[in-house]
């Protein structure tokens, strides 16, 4: 069963005079899942791309079992799921993956590619370049992608979009069987109900700081109504 510990202490990221987290203190149990609420602006990505180590914080650390995010120990234990595909559209699904799985020095690139397309339904459009698919097919592909070398933590930001909801029911499925077995999941979202369904910890950031944060089950109307009424009360 994988473990990851998350830990972010007086975490602060600035782009010029802009200070996108100031301050940020969060821990993350090993096999949580933490939606991470707030509007456009308030800091979310910016957290994620550190967490992924594809960031530096300005001030303060974040952790993944001791080992800070950005060294490649760390690293190599994330998975990242963006809001864009960022996949090779000159090549095709299974092309993707296959040149994911051996940066990740997989034993076996192509069978592991196969059986995640597979899952994903793609099977029979897997030799198909990129380029030519859906938003949504395109969506399903970047998730395959994302969990190609079975990370310790996965990283999603808005991975519902372009997904009808028969995919996105498969996602969240999928999502509540890796938070099961172990792997600790940081969710994006502006899909409440999702958050509620997946979620057994969430925190709502409001220009770089959290102004709600709590941890037990929350219903899809509770969470609306707390997502609000944080954001009303921030300062």
């Amino acid at each position: 069963m994988s473990r990851a510990h998350i830990e972010a202490r007086g975490l602060f990221k600035r782009f010029g005079h802009v200070e996108a987290l100031a301050g940020l203190d969060l821990t993350l149990d090993a096999g949580e899942c933490l939606a991470l609420l707030g509007p456009n602006g308030a800091g979310k990505s910016t957290l994620l791309r550190i967490v992924a180590g594809l960031a530096r914080p300005s001030e303060g650390s974040l952790s993944i079992d001791g080992d800070a995010a950005h060294e490649r120990t760390a690293r190599r234990r994330i998975g990242y799921i963006g809001h864009a595909s960022l996949l090779y559209p000159e090549l095709s699904a299974r092309e993707n993956l296959i040149f994911a799985g051996r940066l990740y020095d997989l034993a076996d690139p192509p069978g592991r590619a196969d059986e995640l397309l597979s899952e994903e339904g793609l099977s029979e459009v897997s030799q198909r370049l990129v380029s030519g698919f859906s938003r949504g097919m395109a969506q399903r592909v970047a998730i395959a992608r994302g969990l190609v070398h079975d990370p310790d933590v996965l990283l999603l930001d808005e991975p519902f979009t372009g997904l009808d909801r028969r995919a996105a029911r498969r996602l969240e499925s999928r999502l509540d069987a890796l938070r099961r077995s172990g792997h600790t999941l940081i969710l994006v979202t502006h899909d409440l109900a999702s958050a509620a369904r997946l979620a057994q910890h969430v925190v709502v950031l409001s220009e770089g700081r959290t102004v709600y944060e709590s941890r037990g089950p929350l219903e899809p109307d509770s969470l609306e109504r707390t997502y609000v009424d944080a954001l009303e009360d921030a300062p």
